[in-house]
């Protein structure tokens, strides 16, 4: 899906916000997830997403967790730190429905605590979408060891299904803390690996 004349949005592909053009924020804060990558993915899950909660990590502007709201996803949390993309985030919620969305801004590797309390006092559980900034950026090289950290620490019985998308060159453990991977979908440089709970 291309559009040249404004390469900064991207359209909602599919469901009941279908169509509604999302601001992206600067290419230097954020990278947005390809369009192939979004429908690889959200033809996996389907209906599988339909009334479940989604975590959308590392949110830039919002795209995957607003196509899951789109695609019929009960309630979607959104973490972002940088401050632009948080304004950009914020301003592509109010054209969807802001009262299912939750935006926790700030470091999400300290975020991601208060989104596991919530999910473990209501005992619901959530599919975790994880997407951090490549590790090539200044300041990033340890973001994936984080990451991983990140995931392994997370509650089992809380978790439905964590999808990393990375750099294609990444190798992810076959195992992090209570999950496995389930399969992993190269597109060019990106990559997207399932993991999920035994």
């Amino acid at each position: 899906m291309k559009n040249n004349s404004n390469k900064l949005s991207k359209k909602i592909i599919s469901g009941k916000f279908r169509g509604k053009v999302l601001k992206l924020p600067s290419k230097a804060t954020t990278r947005s997830s390809k369009s192939i990558v979004l429908e690889s993915f959200f033809n996996t899950l389907q209906f599988d997403i339909v009334d479940a909660n989604f975590v959308e990590v590392f949110s830039g502007s919002g795209s995957i967790g607003l196509e899951a709201l789109s695609r019929g996803a009960k309630k979607i949390y959104f973490m972002e730190q940088d401050r632009d993309a948080l304004k950009t985030l914020k301003d592509n919620i109010a054209q969807t429905d802001p009262s299912a969305c939750e935006v926790l801004g700030g470091d999400s590797f300290s975020n991601i605590n208060a989104i596991v309390k919530k999910l473990q006092k209501s005992d619901e559980e959530a599919y975790f979408y994880v997407d951090p900034p490549f590790s090539i950026r200044e300041g990033m090289e340890d973001i994936y060891d984080k990451t991983m950290d990140l995931i392994a620490k997370l509650p089992v019985q809380n978790c439905r299904l964590v999808i990393v998308e990375h750099m294609t060159g990444l190798e992810i453990p076959d195992e992090l803390g209570p999950f496995k991977v389930s399969k992993s979908k190269k597109f060019g440089n990106t990559t997207l690996t399932y993991l999920s709970g035994e």
